[in-house]
């Protein structure tokens, strides 16, 4: 009897595993794997530690790197041959406390200006190793990898092997990098599990809800991350280390804050606006967005999380014309059609969740049933995407499964830029705010018009149909173009409030109209 039962509970479970799962085909998932562990190595305090390098600004680059000697030189020597440094920058440094944690000294030095798409050796501090980068192209074709959620499993070591064979020139990480949750020495030995990669092709990220730290009254958020990762945030005007954007070749990359103020009335929100409305198409013909929490999730776990932002920020986008999104934070692989508001729409941007780089929470195996219809791909396994902007117009995406120890290609598109589609990609002042003055301003001035008229026929007692008919259409565009608005954003104000009234002013010039006008009284009354 018991022998029966405990078969009956294992095909139940392996029944609810497989229920649990979508688009997998045949695939059986390998069990998860435990968190790696760092063996404590005595380096000299000097010696440079957890490099990393990030793109800073045109043609320059950061390098970060940490010692314990606090004496350490912040300098970086570099060249293009191997021990042979023709130059030599300064940069700055910064250390954190952390409850009981004091972190070495951090190092920040910018380098440059560089030659694209070369290789450079450098050395940091004035001795240790020598590390070697190579600087992106500045034309197409460009390659980017993509993994979020990365952690420090074993997972985490089988993708960064697979990121390792890939030939890339940037990294994109949307979010939750260490998975420190505040034990610091966990930042430590991340920062030397990913070394190998960081140091020599620029890593770009941007803050998951791992990175937060907060602990009330004691500790800020986001303190270790915006210390160890710093980002050209000043180089892009902006005032938070939570967000910014940067040029690659011909892609403007937009890195956004999920855990950063994003209402209309926030710093991120007149920054975006700001940023999108300096984008040239004709020089950077790709526009991509990076962010953590998804605004198109079809798995069951972390479900309307990322609505409020998406309520905000969206119309932004849409009318910039945003080809692509990456997010994380769903620890499973998902890609759209391109969407907006809801819904597949050609003018919108293609979303895609890869929140599963190898954390240790383990993988999101339940989803929706049915599927929405804007969902093109889904599965829970880990893995990483490579994306190739071959040209102006065409990029080939490719999503690539732990399949064990080998990377297998598991979902793959060829992507169409909006360059072209007879969508808006002019950017948002051209759809929103220059085109709203510029309509605003001139449908005022004809209402100015018609109410001037009005009066002087009225003071004639007469009637100017002229004024009536004018009044009449001003009100009825009013309504229709604020209408549309407020169906775009579902924002009261001020679209909304305003089609609201023209609705009412167009349904009383109307009823003048077909009243015959003002009524005067007789000269007896």
């Amino acid at each position: 009897m018991r022998f029966t039962m405990k078969i009956l509970l294992h095909l139940l479970t392996v029944i609810l595993f497989i229920g649990g799962t979508v688009f997998a085909g045949d695939y059986v998932r390998p069990p998860p794997r435990k968190t790696l562990h760092f063996p404590w190595d005595p380096k000299p305090s000097s010696q440079p530690q957890q490099v990393h390098i990030s793109l800073a600004g045109d043609k320059h680059m950061r390098v970060t790197w940490i010692t314990n000697d606090g004496s350490s030189p912040s300098i970086v020597e570099y060249g293009t041959s191997p021990g042979k440094y023709s130059a030599i920058s300064q940069g700055e440094s910064t250390k954190y406390s952390y409850v009981l944690y004091s972190s070495g000294k951090i190092h920040h030095t910018v380098i440059g200006p560089l030659q694209d798409n070369t290789t450079y050796f450098y050395r940091c501090g004035g001795e240790g190793l020598e590390f070697q980068l190579k600087t992106p192209p500045s034309k197409f074709p460009v390659t980017f990898a993509v993994a979020g959620d990365l952690g420090q499993t074993g997972w985490t070591k089988s993708t960064l092997d697979h990121i390792d064979q890939c030939k890339y020139d940037v990294h994109l990480l949307p979010g939750d990098l260490s998975y420190a949750d505040c034990f610091q020495h966990r930042w430590d030995s991340f920062g030397q599990l990913v070394q190998p990669l960081a140091s020599s092709r620029p890593w770009m990220v941007t803050q998951g809800n791992h990175e937060k730290e907060r602990i009330l009254f004691l500790e800020d958020g986001f303190v270790s991350y915006n210390s160890r990762w710093k980002m050209p945030f000043a180089e892009s005007e902006s005032a938070s280390n939570l967000y910014y954007s940067f040029d690659v070749a011909g892609v403007h990359i937009i890195m956004l804050g999920s855990y950063a103020p994003y209402d209309e009335h926030s710093d991120q929100y007149s920054w975006l606006k700001a940023d999108l409305l300096k984008v040239d198409r004709k020089r950077t013909p790709w526009l991509v967005m990076l962010f953590h929490v998804p605004w198109y999730n079809s798995n069951r776990a972390h479900q309307g999380e990322g609505d409020d932002m998406m309520a905000s920020m969206e119309p932004l986008l849409y009318a910039a014309g945003a080809d692509l999104v990456f997010t994380g934070h769903v620890h499973a692989y998902e890609r759209t059609k391109r969407v907006y508001n809801g819904k597949s729409d050609p003018c919108g941007a293609v979303h895609i969740t890869i929140g599963d780089g190898g954390n240790r929470e383990g993988l999101a195996h339940r989803y929706k049933q049915p599927p929405p219809e804007w969902s093109v791909f889904r599965e829970a396994s880990f893995g990483h995407g490579e994306l190739k902007m071959v040209n102006s117009t065409h990029a080939f995406w490719s999503w690539h499964r732990n399949d064990d120890d080998e990377s297998v290609r598991s979902d793959q598109v060829w992507i169409t830029s909006l360059i072209g589609s007879g969508c808006n990609t002019r950017g948002y002042s051209k759809k929103g705010s220059l085109a709203s003055l510029g309509g605003g301003l001139g449908t005022g001035f004809l209402l100015i018009l018609a109410g001037y008229l009005s009066l002087q026929a009225f003071h004639k007692r007469k009637n100017s149909y002229f004024a009536l008919f004018l009044e009449t259409g001003c009100a009825a565009v009013l309504a229709w173009v604020m209408g549309q608005r407020y169906m775009q954003t579902s924002k009261i104000m001020p679209a909304g409030v305003v089609a609201g009234i023209s609705v009412v002013m167009t349904g009383f010039y109307l009823y003048k109209l077909a009243s015959g006008g003002n009524h005067f009284p007789s000269k007896a009354e």
